[in-house]
């Protein structure tokens, strides 16, 4: 078995651990070659993590600006095997850590020790799986993702027990995604009170783990309060839109984050 305890993931929070940027896109859009384009755009814009989305025909955490660019990227061709031929020569061009988020369903179809040595020939670092549940995950999959050097990424929302908080604190090695809302995904302009109350919440139990916010993250605004509650924040949906209306990728990405984290 692989002894490899520590990856990317831990030697950039371990570097810098504060004002984390994570941006999510989804693999295939807007364009099918476009997956690799878009991660050497974001490293030399300043993300610290890229996410990419594995698409899937219902994908039921996400918001319609992920479900419509789901859509376009299963129309475009996009597959498991064909992201893994366009991550081939990944660690060619990226050096910051890369995660692979989707739903168990099309890593089971792929077969799962397929799937984990695929990403560890192609320097993936973790994954993000909404839908793998907790016990089936310690029973059948933990050993394999170590195998691989992968780190599992779980979810916690403000309807998370204290108890299960605890629980994916001890079994987790990398970073927990702090859903910021009971909600799907999507950008929005700020945060309510009760958002706030539930950060502190979280920020008050101490957990051994860094955390990063994801769920209605869009600008400079909720980066920087996101920021100041956990390690940094995670952006999809806003950097989704961009990628629909884009005319000039490169640009437009370096200004995006520049802009985010201002």
């Amino acid at each position: 078995m692989n002894t490899k305890t520590s990856n990317r993931i831990n030697e950039l929070f371990e570097s810098n651990g504060r004002e984390v940027l994570s941006v999510y896109y989804t693999a295939g859009f807007p364009e099918l070659n476009d997956t690799l384009r878009i991660a050497q755009y974001l490293e030399e814009a300043g993300a610290d993590i890229i996410e990419i989305g594995m698409p899937f025909s219902d994908p039921v955490a996400d918001g319609p600006t992920i479900q419509e660019s789901n859509k376009k990227a299963l129309d475009n061709g996009m597959s498991v095997r064909l992201l893994f031929d366009q991550l081939a020569e990944l660690r060619e061009k990226i050096s910051i850590p890369v995660i692979l988020m989707g739903y168990i369903n099309p890593v089971l179809q792929f077969g799962i020790n397929k799937f984990c040595s695929e990403c560890e020939r192609c320097g993936v670092d973790g994954l993000i799986i909404p839908d793998l549940p907790m016990a089936e995950y310690l029973a059948l999959y933990k050993n394999i993702f170590a195998e691989h050097g992968l780190k599992n990424v779980f979810l916690i929302t403000p309807q998370t027990s204290e108890s299960r908080i605890r629980l994916i604190d001890e079994h987790t090695d990398g970073f927990i995604y702090m859903v910021s809302s009971a909600s799907v995904t999507g950008a929005k302009d700020l945060f309510g009170e009760q958002q706030r109350k539930y950060f502190e919440r979280i920020q008050s139990m101490q957990l051994k783990n860094p955390l990063l916010i994801g769920f209605g993250i869009s600008n400079h605004e909720t980066f920087k309060v996101a920021s100041s509650y956990s390690n940094g924040a995670i952006i999809g949906s806003a950097f989704i839109k961009l990628l629909q209306t884009a005319t000039d990728l490169k640009a437009q990405i370096k200004q995006f984050v520049k802009d985010i984290k201002a």
